[in-house]
């Protein structure tokens, strides 16, 4: 790994306090004993979690002209293997260390492995950002469930993690709606498809050819959504799928139409089975 320089001091306290959060940050156990595997020697000067982390992660950065080891042992607590049972946590523990790490030019990958990325400017500007995309989306009478993504945490580099986090959301209200615990293609195909079968979910109660039709249709849809926005946003790297305002708008925008369609899909599975 190339020389990185020195972590801001803020940005420093910030990833320890939010990884020795009193609430849901690592215990004092598992600090110790991953400080311990990664070489990095504890003073042992303050008592509190965070201040224990701060003082042996800044001693040891001073001490190598660099944040080389600062950055192996995030990636070492990171381990994705390491938080196998608690996914929530690590998706959680990861976006926010990813809001710190932005303002030093690095990302938290899912594979655990951090990359160097364009750094971010200012908390002001992803801010205004977020109010000036929510405040264009309200005068369109985008879908609720979209807004909630127009966050600043999610636009500090560009849209890309707003259209991602939003576009997950169909998944998930697919799933809510139908109890199924699939992804993707097989998900749609599963909760959509009705020939020779009753559908968990329908737009309409597929008596005619132009009611067959839309809900083939509305399956590609998601599919094309899926296929063309979350999965590439999901793997490709983000500094090369640059999504623009516009393209967030159109993005953002298609996929309110689909929750306004599920949210007044007919359950004709639920209503069988409730006879």
């Amino acid at each position: 790994m190339a020389i990185i320089k020195k972590f801001e001091l803020a940005s420093l306290e910030s990833i320890c306090n939010i990884l020795g959060n009193t609430e849901n940050g690592l215990t004092g156990s598992q600090i110790s004993k991953y400080l311990s595997e990664c070489d990095i020697y504890d003073p042992q000067l303050n008592s509190t979690k965070r201040k224990k982390l701060y003082d042996a992660l800044e001693q040891k950065q001073n001490n190598d002209r660099c944040s080389n080891n600062i950055i192996s042992f995030i990636q070492h607590v990171m381990k994705p293997s390491r938080h196998f049972d608690n996914q929530e946590w690590f998706l959680d523990m990861r976006k926010k260390l990813n809001f710190v790490l932005s303002f030093e030019g690095l990302e938290l990958e899912e594979t655990g492995l951090i990359r160097q990325i364009k750094a971010t400017t200012t908390l002001s500007e992803a801010e205004a950002r977020a109010q000036q995309l929510r405040k264009t989306l309200m005068d369109r009478k985008i879908h609720n469930d979209v807004l909630h993504f127009c966050k600043a945490e999610l636009l500090v580099d560009n849209y890309f993690h707003a259209v991602f986090e939003a576009t997950k959301s169909i998944a998930e209200k697919i799933r809510m709606k139908t109890n199924l615990t699939s992804d993707g293609a097989e998900l749609i195909d599963q909760a959509f498809s009705f020939k020779g079968k009753i559908p968990y979910l329908a737009l309409s109660y597929l008596k005619t050819e132009n009611d067959e039709s839309e809900q083939k249709g509305f399956m590609n849809l998601l599919k094309g959504v899926f296929g063309t926005f979350r999965n590439t946003t999901a793997h490709a790297p983000k500094i090369t799928w640059n999504i623009n305002e516009q393209d967030a708008l159109d993005i953002l925008s298609t996929i309110s139409l689909i929750h306004r369609k599920l949210d007044k899909a007919l359950e004709p599975k639920k209503m069988y089975e409730g006879k």
